[in-house]
Order: C-alpha cells, then sequence, then structure tokens
C-alpha cells in the first residue's frame, strides 16, 4: 500500500530525463538569442581596439644660432605659453656683430648724403654752364645774323653808290669833253666834276664798310666756334653728372646690403632669446646652463596636452564601415571607468608597415598574408580636464560607434592651384 502511494505521488523515474532536456534545450535557445541579440545591439554597429595611443604634435625646440647657454628658464613638466623665454644665449659675439653693422651702415648713409649734395652742386654748375654756353652761342648767332643783314645792306647802298658813281664818271667824263671842244661851260664841267668825286667817294666808303664789316664777321664767326666748343665741354660735364648719379645709386645698393646685414645681425641677436612656439609642457629638457649648443640641436620638447589626439591602429577587416564623423568613445587605462568623447577626424592614407623604416617586400620570397592595422585619427571633441589630462602615448581603448556610415572615408579634397604655364604657347 505505501508503495502504491508512492508511485502515484512521484511520477517513473524514465521522464525526468526528457524534461530536464527539454529546460536545457531552451535555456541554450534563449542565451543564444540573448547573445546575439547583444551582438546586434552593442557590437554589430562598433569597431573597437586596444591598439590605441594618446599623440600630440608637439615641438622640438632647437637654436637657430650657435653659442653658449647663459639662462635655462625652465625645467621638464613646467607649463609655458606661446613666446614665453625658455633658454638665453650669450649675446656679446651678437651685440658687437650688431654694433659694428650699425656703424658700416652708418658710414654709407653718410657717403650717400655726401655724394647727393656733390651731385647737386655739380648738376647745378653744369647745368649754369650749359644754359651760359647757350647764351653765348645764342648771341653769336643773333650777332652774325645782325652783321649778314648789316653787309646784305651795305652791298645795296655801294651797288647804288657804285650805280651813280659810274654814272658820274660818265658825265664828267663827257663834259670834260665838251668843255674841251668849248661846247659847254667851265661850270658845267666843274658841277660834273664834283658829283663824280662825290659819288666816287661814296662808293669807296661802302666799300670800306663793307670790308670792315667782313673782318668783323670773321670775329663773329670766330666767337661763334668758341662759343659752340664752350657749350660742347659744357654739355660734356653732364657726363661726370651721370656718372655722380650711377655711383650715387651703386652706394644706395650697398646701403641696402647694409640694412639686411644689419637686419640679420638684429635677427641673430634675437635669436639668442629661445621662445616656447605654442602653449605646453616641458619635455624632454636636457639643455644646462654652459652648454655650446648648435643649430638644429634638439634642447627640449614643447608638448601642447591641450591639443591632444588619439591614434588608433585598427585591423583592416575593422574598417569596412568606418567613416569621417562617427562618435568615438575612448577610456584610458590611467583613469579606470571614466570616458572621453570624440570623432573619427582621418583615416591614414597607408597602413603602419606601409610607413615602417623597412616596409616589407611582398613580392620577394615566401610569402604569408598577415591582416594589417591602417592607423585612425580620432579627435577628442573638447580638451582633456586638468583633472585627467591624456598624456602623449599612455594607451587607450576605443570604441567607434559606425551606426551612421553617411560620412566619407578621405577628407574633402581642396580644389589644386591652378598652375600658369610659363612656356608661351
Amino acid at each position: 500500500m505505501a508503495a502504491q502511494d508512492t508511485q502515484k505521488a512521484f511520477p517513473s523515474s524514465r521522464w525526468i530525463p526528457k524534461q530536464r532536456l527539454l529546460m536545457i534545450g531552451i535555456a541554450g535557445v534563449l542565451a543564444a538569442l540573448g547573445g546575439l541579440g547583444y551582438w546586434w545591439v552593442f557590437m554589430y554597429n562598433t569597431a573597437d581596439t586596444q591598439d590605441a595611443y594618446a599623440k600630440a604634435d608637439s615641438a622640438q625646440i632647437s637654436s637657430r644660432v650657435s653659442g653658449t647657454v647663459s639662462r635655462v628658464l625652465v625645467d621638464n613638466n613646467d607649463p609655458v605659453q606661446a613666446g614665453q623665454p625658455l633658454v638665453e644665449l650669450d649675446t656679446g659675439d651678437f651685440a658687437v656683430a650688431v654694433r659694428k653693422a650699425q656703424a658700416v651702415l652708418a658710414k654709407a648713409e653718410a657717403d650717400i648724403q655726401a655724394d647727393e649734395v656733390a651731385l647737386s652742386q655739380t648738376d647745378a654748375q653744369t647745368t649754369a654752364q650749359v644754359r651760359a654756353a647757350e647764351a653765348s652761342l645764342a648771341a653769336a648767332r643773333d650777332t652774325a645774323q645782325q652783321s649778314r643783314s648789316q653787309l646784305n645792306a651795305l652791298e645795296s647802298q655801294h651797288a647804288a653808290a657804285r650805280a651813280e658813281f659810274l654814272q658820274a664818271q660818265k658825265d664828267y667824263d663827257r663834259f670834260e669833253a665838251l668843255y674841251r671842244r668849248g661846247s659847254v661851260a667851265a661850270e658845267k664841267r666843274d658841277q660834273a666834276q664834283t658829283v663824280y668825286k662825290t659819288t666816287k667817294a661814296s662808293a669807296q666808303a661802302a666799300e670800306s664798310q663793307i670790308a670792315a664789316l667782313k673782318a668783323s664777321m670773321a670775329g663773329i664767326d670766330q666767337d661763334i666756334d668758341r662759343a659752340e666748343a664752350n657749350l660742347a665741354l659744357a654739355q660734356s660735364g653732364r657726363y661726370n653728372v651721370d656718372i655722380q648719379r650711377y655711383r650715387l645709386d651703386s652706394l644706395k645698393a650697398q646701403r641696402d646690403q647694409f640694412k639686411a646685414d644689419l637686419d640679420a645681425a638684429r635677427l641673430n641677436l634675437s635669436y639668442c632669446t629661445i621662445a616656447a612656439p605654442m602653449d605646453g609642457y616641458v619635455a624632454e629638457k636636457w639643455v644646462q646652463v654652459g652648454d655650446s649648443i648648435a643649430p638644429g640641436q634638439a634642447l627640449m620638447a614643447v608638448v601642447p596636452l591641450r591639443a591632444v589626439y588619439v591614434e588608433a591602429n585598427f585591423k583592416e577587416t575593422e574598417l569596412t564601415h568606418v567613416r569621417l564623423g562617427q562618435p568615438v568613445k575612448i577610456r584610458a587605462d590611467i583613469y579606470p571607468g571614466y570616458t572621453y568623447e570624440g570623432r573619427v577626424a582621418g583615416i591614414e592614407a597607408g597602413t603602419g608597415a606601409a610607413f615602417s623604416l623597412l616596409p616589407p617586400e611582398n613580392a620577394t620570397g615566401n610569402w604569408i598574408k598577415i591582416v594589417q592595422r591602417i592607423p585612425v585619427k580620432i579627435a577628442l571633441n573638447q580638451p582633456p580636464s586638468p583633472e585627467r589630462p591624456l598624456r602623449v602615448g599612455v594607451s587607450l581603448t576605443v570604441t567607434i560607434d559606425t551606426t551612421d556610415r553617411s560620412g566619407g572615408t578621405l577628407v574633402s579634397e581642396k580644389p589644386a592651384a591652378k598652375v600658369v604655364s610659363a612656356i608661351a604657347p
């Protein structure tokens, strides 16, 4: 009786394994669905990597001139601002170079002023001489013209006087012949003789004036020749003015060169103070007072921690849906539980291996396919807070939300500048 009651209370043990298998199957299906849902919601539209590090475009501080360090004004980890002096060099030699350049420039300026005064004086004198010679030549030519006019008038007078003389001579000869025959009175003969003598004297006087005027004109021609020679000599003085002007231009060119030398000396003097090119923090400082440094020699670095960004190295197979502008979650190992926010700013143009010091030669030897990693630049939405700064090189975990795939994979190209050919068509 007791055994029968037990069988009624508990079914046969052969049904128990089937129920357990059903429950295990249902639990497995639910777990698979849950895993699939988690993957679809949290992993399908994401790309993540732990191969990510904080980076910054640090500035290597170096000197532009050789010199000896006289002061070091900062130390490692010190915050600095753009333009803040970091290192000072001994300025002795550079100050002497500036004074020497100033003296050379001052001498050149004085030479230019002296030559300008001399040129002005020579120009004025030469101009006055040329004008005087031109006036003398013009006066001589006017005198010659007047003499030619007088000569023409005298020649006309001489022609008229000679004509009268010849006529009077004929009349006198006729009256002399008539008088000798007794045909005319002596009075008529005497009148004809008087007219003859008068016209003869007038003709001779005209000839004398013409001869005197011609002699005078010969002297005037000599005066013209001298005036022309003086004018040519005065005009040749203009060449001296041109020579002085060219020399003045040469001095001015030298003055410009000396100005450039002075500017260079002042620049070298200003380079004795080495300033920070940007805001940031000092790192890798090794320079000390008394060190002799050369141009280009690294003295320290300035790291702009406020402008830090992230470089994440994704497998090439993980970048299928990554686009510019997609939101990014960033977690730093140094600050557990804290998340930074950013966005995809750029995808590198090549893999990390392609830009390595010794890139792989896949076309030689045996080849094994290896999944490559491509750097992705991630910009922070806002600079890290002073309480949680991202130092360069710290390890990060990056997760990109790839839900929005409307962005591109390349930064928009700027229009290329138009190139104008220098070769004529």
